[in-house]
């Protein structure tokens, strides 16, 4: 297993400086980025899966133990303050329940059954994503979990961060080698690096084609504090050409949110009849606007 490995580039850690310590570490991080995109086909398949999944009322749910398990709920806790999703839309299930996310349970990563209770309760079927995270690609607990939701007749992926022979109850397969970690077996390290960034894209990347962007803006949001509102009003002055007095006029109308907002100028309709047209083009803003306002900002 490649992540459990030593690394001759990090022998002698002990004795280096810490700036050496801390070049090292960088040296190592550079590698990262490259073996996430050897691995963007696989990515792409999985994201694929996501979007057709959602588009059913589907769900993506993320499997993992340890510092994997603790990634995948940082990503499904993001997408609903990012994307305005419902939080029982992305969903991650870490190994020995959310108090895991602050105290280790290795041990409960070790059970090939300790995820069927919890995916039952969610009462996963065929329009789920269920991926599993395990740097090793070994965790016993995400193996059995993926497996068990494969006989349930959810699509199921698997993200390593070692080569591994893909199992036969895996659609997907994304396998990034990231090689030995600088402290031998820290996947908390670069796996966990590359966990984030594959996460990342294939939760940005699904987003995008369910249509929670406008170009590279965040349209799909709901400003709740101060810093959102003053996002959405910037965000609604570059698409819709206004002043930054209107686009705070037009969030206050509808219901601080940036989308219906927009179609409420660009189109000159009400916020209902703005959220009526939204939800006949499946929440696309541009399908609707840039007849309206012509060439993208």
């Amino acid at each position: 297993m490649l992540t459990e490995q030593r690394n001759d580039r990090s022998a002698g850690l002990d004795a280096c400086s810490t700036i050496e310590c801390l070049r090292i570490i960088n040296d190592e991080d550079q590698r990262i980025a490259q073996a996430v995109r050897d691995q963007i086909e696989h990515i792409a398949a999985i994201t694929d899966l996501v979007i057709t999944a959602i588009q059913a009322g589907g769900r993506l749910i993320y499997l993992g133990a340890g510092t994997s398990g603790r990634l995948g709920v940082l990503d499904a806790s993001e997408c609903p303050p990012t994307f305005q999703t419902d939080p029982k839309t992305i969903v991650g299930i870490i190994a020995g329940g959310d108090r895991s996310l602050r105290k280790s349970s290795e041990s409960k990563e070790d059970v090939p059954t300790g995820a069927h209770d919890e995916l039952d309760q969610l009462k996963i079927n065929k329009h789920d994503v269920v991926l599993g995270i395990a740097a090793g690609g070994t965790t016993p607990y995400v193996l059995g979990g993926v497996e068990y939701a494969k006989s349930m007749g959810s699509n199921t992926g698997l993200l390593t961060c070692t080569p591994i022979d893909k199992p036969s109850w895996c659609d997907v397969l994304i396998a990034i080698e990231t090689g030995a970690e600088v402290l031998t077996g820290s996947t908390r390290m670069k796996a966990g690096t590359a966990t984030k960034m594959a996460l990342n894209m294939i939760t940005t990347s699904a987003m995008v084609g369910l249509g929670k962007s406008y170009s590279n803006m965040m349209v799909d949001l709901r400003a709740t504090n101060d810093k959102l509102k003053d996002r959405a009003a910037r965000i609604i002055m570059q698409i819709a050409d206004v002043d930054r007095e209107r686009a705070f006029e037009l969030l206050k109308n509808a219901d601080h949110c940036v989308k219906p907002a927009i179609v409420m100028h660009t189109q000159g309709v009400s916020y209902s009849d703005a959220c009526e047209l939204l939800a006949q083009q499946n929440g696309h803003l541009g399908r609707i606007i840039e007849r309206a306002i012509g060439e993208r900002p």
